[in-house]
């Protein structure tokens, strides 16, 4: 039969082939035709050829992306596929590109009107695949803490760098996923359920598909410019999800280099030996072309501006586990559609590279798994808290992962710290707020089914805010208008709900006090150039990073003094405020890459008249993050909710902030967003009865 494409009342795609081949390349085409603007610039941002298409504002990632090798490493992973996982993603590149003749991205004609010309681009290569899921998680991890720990210790002092752990980091990935044994439930069958935490981009960063044929049907959260479902999916059979490990996932080296006469030579624990170096040039459409040296070292890319230190060059280098082993785990995603049972959802993720994750696998028999997945150095806890000196820390292998649990009762990720020492990868984790949350909430409520799990995805009550409100002052030292703003917190109940002024008054003493803390002079040396490029600027940002460990900063020898001082000023800055409810502070700002484009009118980039006031906040289960201390404006939360039943499939739900379609024209294109506001995802819909026959789509196929 010819591939057959359906949709549902919120336009999401439902495929039907003949078999896998040709159900890859109906995955490509429709998702060319729905996400087309995303598909061109992701493969853009893998190839460092952003600036060809935005300008300027493209050069910071394609200067890195050129030092990172980023195209040179999914090539490389690309020609080490598996002859059968290599056809697979070849029959999705093949869609990709006919879907890509079929539709021009609207967007391409705002860039037009600004450049006046038209952009270059070549056809989709076969490889973009992996380089578009490489381009999106190389930064995913803990890299750029790294860099910002570093910074720390040689502004601050060694000892500075435990005041900024354990943390929410600012620009860190976060979700929630929990597990609820069949014991749990009211059908006797296992669910799952949970939301990743990433920028809220425009186009979202999953698309909502179904993939079905002969061998499986699986529907499920698919990242655009990928063949198959990776990270969310349910097969009927089997279901799955995950969280972020916030694993040490690659080694940095603080490099030192030197020129040797057209090259660079770099020190290692043999003394110099020669760097590779290869030159390139970032094409920048309305700007003169910008030229870029990547240089590598025997531990990898030097992906960093170089610091003169006298004589010497000073950057750091990355050493990732899929460049290293030519591997971007791409060889777990068709063993994935084909998971029939728990036990082969773990196997499949066993071939899983990066970013490391935490995984909740369960089947229709009752079972239900956690395991980590993924590829992380070898390295003992400690080497994992700075930059590795290579004249004294040589590379290492990648670890092997610790088998896979089985959950009798229930199961929490949240990005947490592990309580086992054998998954414990990483150095610096999000405060356990969320995942001690959802615990507590889950034995509270004793949840039976996936429509009773709304209170979970919806809460707004942070444990961090009590950790704060210790600090306010006795209310008989404060004159009336700032004792009454400390009463009102004082009695408050915490929540951040949108209609609530009191955390629309807390968040304003928040940001008040973060900005008097990050002013004083303790921590001036905080705010020196990091020198390391202007890509890394977000994760040196100080005033988000001190306001993610306040109360500690406050009890430090840096502030103990002034502490006092520094909260009754706050509240003084708070009082002067006149009173808003928190929903009118924080209000959803989606990120579109038009945005970054200064010459494009604000309103005339798409989703930029969707601003919904919001509830709750980073440290909340309903995380709407923001910008601690710099803006309270929402700009990453929950990029998807689902929740997999494993008696029934249609009594799944699901959904994303925006819409499946990329096109600000399409009914579709943030049609889910009032739902997603209100925490009501709706029912996953399988029955090709109830769906609709797309009367649009080819009947050509590869």
């Amino acid at each position: 039969m010819p591939t057959e494409l359906f949709r549902d009342d919120h336009g999401i795609p439902h495929l039907r082939a003949d078999d896998h081949l040709a159900l890859a390349y109906a995955q490509g085409r429709v998702t060319a035709h729905d996400r087309g603007w995303q598909l061109q610039t992701d493969r853009l941002h893998a190839e460092g050829r952003l600036a060809s298409l935005i300008g300027p504002a493209g050069v910071a990632w394609d200067v890195f992306a050129h030092r990172a090798r980023l195209a040179d490493t999914a090539q490389r992973a690309y020609h080490a596929l598996d002859p059968e996982v290599r056809a697979w993603v070849d029959a999705y590149s093949a869609g990709v590109r006919d879907g890509l003749r079929d539709r021009r991205p609207v967007e391409f004609e705002l860039l037009t009107a600004r450049y006046g010309d038209e952009p270059r681009l070549d056809p989709w290569p076969d490889w973009a695949p992996l380089g578009v899921l490489h381009a999106t998680h190389i930064l995913f991890g803990g890299t750029p803490a790294l860099f910002w720990r570093a910074h720390v210790a040689a502004t601050l002092g060694d000892a500075a760098v435990d005041l900024f752990t354990t943390g929410d980091l600012p620009l860190s990935a976060g979700s929630n996923a929990w597990a609820l044994h069949g014991s749990r439930t009211a059908t006797g069958a296992p669910l799952l359920a949970g939301d990743p935490h990433r920028a809220l981009e425009l186009p979202g960063v999953y698309q909502q598909i179904r993939l079905a044929c002969p061998e499986f049907d699986v529907v499920g959260l698919a990242f655009p410019g990928v063949p198959g479902i990776a990270h969310f999916g349910h097969a009927g059979h089997a279901a799955w999800g995950i969280t972020n490990a916030t694993a040490h996932g690659m080694d940095v080296f603080a490099e030192r280099l030197r020129r040797a006469g057209d090259g660079y030579q770099a020190l290692g624990p043999d003394g110099w030996r020669p760097a590779a170096v290869v030159g390139g040039t970032v094409e920048v459409r309305g700007g003169d072309p910008v030229s870029v040296e990547a240089i590598e070292t025997e531990r990898g890319p030097v992906v960093t501006d170089l610091r003169p230190d006298g004589d010497l060059l000073l950057g750091y280098s990355l050493r990732p586990p899929a460049r290293v082993e030519a591997d971007l785990g791409f060889g777990a995603l068709l063993p994935l559609l084909r998971a029939r049972t728990a036990e082969d959802v773990v196997a499949a993720f066993g071939r899983w590279v990066d970013p490391v994750n935490r995984l909740l696998a369960a089947d229709t028999s009752g079972t239900v798994l956690s395991a980590t997945v993924g590829r992380v150095p070898d390295r003992p806890q400690p080497e994992r808290r700075l930059p590795l000196d290579p004249a004294s820390a040589a590379p290492v292998g990648s670890r092997a992962m610790p088998a896979a649990v089985e959950v009798r009762d229930v199961a929490v990720d949240a990005n947490e710290r592990p309580d086992r020492p054998g998954i414990d990868l990483g150095w610096d984790y999000p405060a356990g707020y969320r995942a001690d949350r959802i615990r507590e909430l889950l034995d509270q409520l004793r949840p039976r089914a996936v429509d009773e799990l709304g209170p979970v995805w919806g809460d707004v009550s942070p444990a961090s805010v009590p950790e704060l409100l210790a600090f306010l002052p006795p209310a008989d030292r404060l004159d009336p208008p700032v004792r009454a703003v400390r009463d009102e917190l004082a009695d408050w109940d915490g929540a951040l709900a949108a209609d609530s002024t009191s955390a629309g008054r807390f968040a304003a003493w928040r940001t008040a006090l973060t900005r008097r803390v990050v002013a004083d002079p303790a921590l001036e040396p905080l705010r020196r150039p990091h020198g390391l490029g202007e890509l890394f600027d977000p994760w040196f940002a100080v005033p988000p990073r001190v306001a993610a460990v306040l109360p500690r900063l406050l009890r430090s020898d840096l502030l103990a003094q002034d502490a006092d001082a520094l909260v009754l000023a706050a509240l003084r800055d708070a009082a002067a405020e006149p009173p808003r409810t928190w929903g009118d502070r924080h209000r959803l700002r989606p990120v579109h890459l038009l945005g970054r484009v200064p010459e494009i009118p604000t309103d005339r980039v798409p989703g930029s008249a969707l601003d919904p006031g919001l509830a709750g906040d980073n440290d909340t289960v309903r995380c709407t993050g923001l910008v601690l201390g710099v803006s309270d404006d929402c700009f990453r939360g929950s990029v998807a909710r689902w929740a997999w039943d494993l008696a029934d499939r249609e009594r799944s739900r699901w959904n994303v902030p925006f819409g499946a379609s990329g096109d600000p024209g399409s009914p579709h294109f943030a049609d889910q967003l009032p739902d997603w506001v209100a925490v009501e995802p709706v029912p996953v819909v399988t029955d090709w009865t109830r769906l609709h026959p797309d009367p649009t789509w080819p009947t050509d196929g590869p």
